[in-house]
């Protein structure tokens, strides 16, 4: 078996599994008003966490108007991940929400389930959110639903 090199880290994904991570972030945006984002890159040049809280500012995540942003930052080559929320979220989460969550998508992120891990983790953090950001029929989607990528990571 040869083995394949991965060009881009759009290649760890099919259009497939692609459309079913980004149909699952609308699904959850009409249980609450909360906003998710997946970013995914190939390497994390930084700790986890610290390169999550990086992208998060540069995807302007923070400029929700209540401040419900999330973040689900994978490093797929690296096999590092964090998932972030902004100061509204932080406000009403548990102490251990993100533990909790990462604990579960670790599971199938070390079988290499990473569609199956994030669908698990937009689903749950949906739920738990709405009775904090209900969705309202007049909320305004204030940041895209689709995954965002990057190849090289900027320091």
């Amino acid at each position: 078996m040869a083995f394949l090199k991965i060009k881009s880290v759009r290649d760890y994904f099919t259009p497939e599994e692609r459309e079913r991570l980004t149909e699952a972030l609308k699904e959850m945006e009409l249980k609450t008003s909360a906003e998710i984002r997946i970013h995914l890159e190939k390497k994390c040049p930084s700790d986890p966490l610290d390169r999550a809280a990086y992208i998060f500012g540069k995807l302007g995540m923070h400029k929700t108007a209540l401040r419900n942003g999330i973040l689900l930052y994978v490093a797929l080559e690296d096999h590092k991940f964090a998932f972030i929320g902004d100061v509204g979220i932080n406000a009403v989460v548990p102490p251990n929400f993100w533990t909790d969550l990462r604990q579960k998508a670790q599971k199938y992120f070390s079988e290499g389930l990473y569609t199956q891990g994030l669908l698990e983790v937009i689903e749950e953090t949906g739920l738990y959110l709405q009775k904090f950001f209900p969705y309202n029929k007049n909320d305004i989607n204030e940041l895209p639903d689709e995954i965002s990528f990057e190849d090289r990571p900027s320091k």
